[in-house]
Parts: C-alpha cells; structure tokens; sequence
C-alpha cells in the first residue's frame, strides 16, 4: 500500500506532515510512504530520515498556498506538491494521496488530474462530525458551494456509499439538513431534492434535519450543500472552542476548582462533543477517480499518521468500485440536469 503524502502542506508543514508519515511507517509494516515535497527542506529537518523501500521522497519545488487561488495556482505552478502527489495516483505510483495544504487546490488537483467519476457531477468532502451517539457523517462539507438537486442526490449516494463501505453502518439513515422538518421547507434544490430521494429504494432516505437536531446523532449521513456545511463546521468549532475555554477558566478560577479538575479530568476527556482533527485524520474527496484523502489545515503529527491510515482503509474497502456501480446507474436513469430542473418546476 503506498502513500503519497504532500509533505509541504499544511500549517506545521513539513515537520509534522513527515513526522506523520514516518510513524505511520511504525505502526504498519505493509505500508510504503512517498514524501512529495523539497527534498532540501525535508532533510535539513531531518537530516537522520531513514530512505528505504517504504520510505522514499519526491523531490518538487513549489507549493500552493492557502491565500492562493487553486485553479490559477495549478495552472502557474507547475511543480506544486499537491499536483505531483496527485500525479502519482494517477500515474499508479501511489494508491492514494494525503493533504492537509489548501482544500481548493486539492479538489482542482483531483478533478484535472484524477478526473470525475462518471455518473457523478460535482465533487463532495465527507467530515466526521460529533454527536452524543458517536461520530456522523456530513457531505458536502467545502468542495462544492452552489448545488443543483441533482447534485444533493447524488451527495445522498456518496455518503450511502461511504457510510457502508467504510464504516459498516448497513442501512445508514440518511437526511437532507434543512430550515425544518417539512417537505415544503428550504430552497428550491433542498425541496426538489427530497422529492427525488424519497423515490429511491436503495437508500434509508429519512426526510429533513434541523441544525438543533445535527448533535444528537439521529442522523447518521447528513447531505447539504458544500457552503452550508462548511459554515455548519466552523461554527460547531468555534463553539466547542468557546465552550472548552469557558469550562477550564472557571476549573482555574480558585483552589477549590482546581482540586475538582483534577477529580473530573479524565471524564471530560471523554466527552463525546467534541472536535478532534487528530483522531479521524482526513476523509476522502468522493466523486472523483482516486483516493485523495483531505486533512484539516491545522493537523500535527498524529491527524497524518491517522490520515495515512483512512487512506489504506479507503483503499481496502473499494468503496470507489461501489460508486462507480451507482455512477453507471445514474447514467443509465438519465439523471441529469434537465430532469432536475424539470422536476423543479413541477
């Protein structure tokens, strides 16, 4: 299983990227990590970093950065380590590619390079999302911001997928996020939307779901568009941040708070609402033709390493054989725009 790993993306990049891949090397012996990156850099760093069969490095001289516009960035910088680690998969010298650098120029990387798998129209992120029942799934969450019908159906099929494949779940409740719980509620796409899922058979589609309802963990997979869900994210973030800040201040506000954080310490670190980048790693790019593996800006060390290891399970489970059987149905069944926009004018 090999690994191409853009070893110049991200906030702590390159340390904890390539600190990232050599522990995963550590904790799985069937693993082969391509470092796609400044060789100069990576060594100077690490001037003990033991080059083997399972650890290579890929020397490319540029980077994309987060201020940068991805589709022109991509098409400037030709030797940009998210288009060569991207390449790799392509190329078949990698089975999948891991990124925690700028999220547009991943999906512009994936789409151009890797291409759309047939049958599905736009790309989608899939986050991990807690709740008081365990972790959920939420899509789109960042690739694609203005959505068709059609394209929130085929989100629904995305996360179908993942939700069986990945996580074993075997009939996964699927929801569309919404302004309320009615059929006639949101927007024009959101209500065509429910009404082409509600036809589908293979899928637990069980109507709309609230924003108060989204930590109680009844949905498993919740399909929206790329813009609401990553507003959704960064507010539940933010809030969780807040909150976090507000309880140790007041378990540091005396003595007597203090001895009692002591008491509860090990409980609140099992808190079930809670955002750790570090323990999911990454998760897929779903709807394009490879394994690209999407990792927060702000992951260490331990978010790579478990990012490498969603990859390899992404890998295993063929979940893209699975979406290119429900790819070739849509084809089949003609969903396309104009039957979505027939259907919302109906």
């Amino acid at each position: 299983m090999r690994i191409a790993i853009d070893a110049m993306g991200g906030d702590y990049a390159p340390r904890e990227i390539v600190l990232g891949g050599v522990e995963a090397l550590r904790n799985d012996e069937s693993l082969e990590v391509i470092l796609v990156g400044d060789e100069q850099k990576i060594i100077e760093l690490f001037p003990d970093i033991n080059k083997t069969d399972r650890l290579t490095i890929e020397h490319c001289t540029e980077v994309i950065e987060m201020n940068e516009h991805p589709a022109m960035a991509f098409r400037r910088k030709k030797d940009a380590s998210i288009s060569i680690a991207t390449k790799l998969v392509k190329d078949s010298k990698a089975d999948a590619v891991v990124s925690a650098g700028s999220t547009g120029a991943q999906m512009t990387a994936a789409l151009i390079i890797l291409g759309r798998l047939p049958g599905f129209a736009r790309p989608a992120i899939v986050t991990m999302i807690p709740t008081l029942k365990g972790p959920k799934l939420m899509l789109d969450s960042g690739a694609t911001t203005d959505c068709k019908a059609q394209y929130l159906v085929q989100f629904a099929q995305m996360g179908h997928v993942y939700a069986k494949t990945i996580l074993q779940m075997k009939t996964p409740g699927v929801y569309l996020l919404n302004n309320g719980s009615e059929e006639t509620k949101g927007n024009e796409s959101v209500q065509a939307a429910h009404q082409i899922l509600k036809q589908e058979r293979e899928i637990n589609f069980r109507g709309n779901i609230e924003g108060k309802e989204l930590l109680e963990g009844i949905a498993d997979v919740i399909v929206c568009d790329g813009f609401v869900g990553n507003v959704t994210l960064k507010v539940m973030e933010g809030v969780f941040e807040t909150l976090m800040g507000q309880i140790k201040e007041v378990l540091n506000k005396n003595l007597k708070t203090k001895i009692g954080a002591l008491l509860i310490k090990d409980d609140l670190k099992q808190m079930p609402l809670r955002i750790d980048y570090a323990e999911h790693g990454g998760a897929p790019l779903l709807g394009v033709g490879g394994v690209s593996i999407v990792c927060h800006g702000r992951s260490n060390s331990v978010a790579i390493k478990n990012a490498v290891f969603a990859a390899k399970r992404c890998v295993e489970s063929g979940f893209l054989s699975e979406l290119e059987v429900w790819g070739s149905r849509n084809l089949a069944d003609n969903l396309d725009e104009e039957q979505v926009e027939e259907t919302q004018e109906n």
